[in-house]
């Protein structure tokens, strides 16, 4: 069964898209830490991070600067984060969370409510600035 990540790729389910070439796709967390929490994901479906091959991994990993530096231009934050927990969706992804403060990084502190009209002003507004 293809996760929810795949749906996504597939056009079945609606996302705030930030960026996309032909291997990784990333968008907006709807259930996100900070404002302009991002994910980055393959296109290719593979349950863990780390058993994406090496050329793969480092890819997502060189897409993700990508998003990260246009992320950093666009939402006003000390620096832009990363974590990779693995657990939440069985296809692999990074978390990129533009941040005032570390204590942003607690996974189980409530969720942002940010209305769909706000999450689309932010997705396009880093989409025009990312840097391929």
């Amino acid at each position: 069964m293809p996760s929810i990540f795949t749906k996504i790729i597939n056009g079945n389910i609606p996302c705030y898209k930030v960026a996309e070439d032909d291997k990784h796709l990333a968008f907006l967390d709807i259930n996100p830490m900070t404002e302009g929490h991002t994910l980055v994901i393959p296109k290719e479906e593979v349950d863990y991070i780390y058993d994406l091959d090496d050329i793969a991994l480092s890819e997502l990993n060189l897409f993700a600067k990508k998003v990260a530096i246009a992320i950093s231009k666009v939402i006003t934050c000390k620096r832009v984060g990363s974590m990779v927990i693995g657990t939440e969706v069985p296809h692999a992804h990074i978390h990129l969370l533009p941040f005032k403060q570390e204590s942003i990084f607690n996974i189980t502190a409530p969720k942002l409510q940010i209305e769909p009209a706000k999450m689309k002003a932010i997705a396009e507004s880093i989409s025009a600035v990312v840097e391929y």
